[in-house]
Order: C-alpha cells, then structure tokens, then sequence
C-alpha cells in the first residue's frame, strides 16, 4: 500500500517504519502523503501505541535532493504551498491524538530531526545524531523552530538552529530531544518495552493527557506555525538558498550574497 514506508501492527502497537534507505529515509513528495495516510491508518485503528522507526543506517536525512532541487524553481505562491505541506506534516505527528514514540537508530538531520523529536517519546541508539543543518544551505528552519524552541528553550533552540552543527545523541539527551539512549541492538526493544509499560495505563487518560497538554500551548503556536510557513516560502525565493542548493550539490563551499 506504500511505497516509502512500512506500516504493521504488533496487537495494539503499530510500527510505522521508514522505508528509503537507500535516499537515508529522506522526506519526499511521497513520503510525506504515505506518511500521513499511514497516520490515519493508525488513528482509525485499535491501536494505542505508535512507534516510529527506520530502515538502513540513517533515520532522515531531511528533504529528498530531488524535492530540494525543484524548490529552487519553484514561484513564491508554490513554495507557500509546500510549506504548509511541511507544516501539515509537523501538525498531525505532534498533534496526534494516540502516544508516539520514535526509535532513532542514526542521523536525523533537518526535518528528519524534526520527525524524531515530535514524538511524545524519542529513544535514540548511541550511533545517533541529530541536527537543524539548513542555515548551512541558506535555508532557514522555520517551522521546526516553533516546536523546538518550547522543547528545549530558547538558548539551546538559538545554539542548535543557527550553528547548523550535528550533535550526538547523548547531548541531545542533555538537552532534553531525547529521553533515553540505548545501545543500537537495543532499540526496538526499548520502544517495545516503553509501548508495553504505556498501555499499561488508560488508553482514554492518554489522549485525554495529549489533548489538555496540547490545550495549553495551541494558539501560540499556530501563531509561530503561521510565521514560519512565511519565512520557509520566502527565503526559498533568495539568491543564497539558490547557491546553498548549488553548492552542496557540487560539493564546494557556498559563495554567499553577502
């Protein structure tokens, strides 16, 4: 039924699984309508649990090249489209109504570590990092950072977000992406092992839980989601996304406008 990822059902977890290893789970077109039918999927299910894993070495390697590449000829109202997608995307993990957890077996880089770390949980294997690299490529990470700056604060959300840097899995523990980390053959376990102690507990106390901790902070960050949309379309439109785009491709350092 999909053709980037996989999706099964262990009682009353599900496991949706991340299938493109060989583009290192990067976020394309596709993946992003599978990923959010396969939301629904789980949602109108009799499951309680989702976790969230990947095939191959990396858990995302952030947007697919070839999307990245069609972004730079993209018309300002096209990029505003896309950027709700992404926002879409963001929206219905972190607001979805059933308990989450990712497994994050390697790099989660851009909005890969944006997947990673939306989840109600994120259990993350020693071999794993995580970064918010688009400065890097003249893009700004612009709705990531509504949700990132109320997970971690402001001072780490400035560090991780303009530096552009990788950070390894146990600083993202240290600043509060991850909740624990475990030794990679270790990992589906330890999200089966934190599903099973989950559904120990109410499956209606659950949601219910979700839902009043998303009450207290919804309009604000829509207002932020709103912003970032605009600020993601608008700087797609620059010169130095243009040769950020350019450069990675070619492997060389980016010549700014500036």
């Amino acid at each position: 039924m999909y053709s980037t990822l996989k999706l099964a059902f262990e009682d009353k977890i599900a496991i949706l699984t991340l299938s493109r290893a060989e583009k290192r789970n990067a976020i394309s077109h596709q993946l992003i309508n599978d990923f959010l039918a396969a939301l629904q999927e789980v949602e109108n299910s009799s499951a309680h649990i989702l976790i969230l894993a990947a095939e191959g070495k990396a858990f995302c390697a952030g947007l697919d090249l070839e999307d990245l590449v069609a972004l730079t000829k993209h018309t300002a109202e096209e990029n505003y489209r896309h950027s709700e997608r992404i926002a879409t995307l963001c929206r219905s993990l972190y607001y979805f109504s059933k308990t989450t957890i990712a497994a994050v077996n390697g790099a989660a880089i851009a909005g890969g570590a944006g997947l990673a770390t939306l989840c109600d949980f994120t259990l993350a294997s020693t071999a794993a990092t995580f970064g918010y690299t688009e400065v890097r490529i003249g893009f700004v990470p612009a709705i990531i950072s509504a949700f990132l700056v109320r997970q971690v604060g402001e001072k780490h959300a400035r560090d991780l977000l303009l530096t552009g840097r990788i950070i390894t899995a146990e600083e993202a523990y240290r600043m509060g992406l991850v909740n624990e980390v475990v030794e990679a053959v270790n990992l589906l376990e330890g999200a089966r092992r934190l599903a099973e102690q989950l559904l120990e507990n109410s499956p209606a106390s659950l949601r219910a839980t979700k839902a009043l901790l998303r009450s207290y902070i919804e309009d604000g960050l829509e207002r932020d989601i709103q912003r970032g949309m605009e600020a993601n379309a608008s700087i797609r439109m620059s010169a130095d996304f243009k040769e950020g785009v350019r450069s990675f491709l070619e492997r060389r350092k980016p010549q700014w406008s500036e």
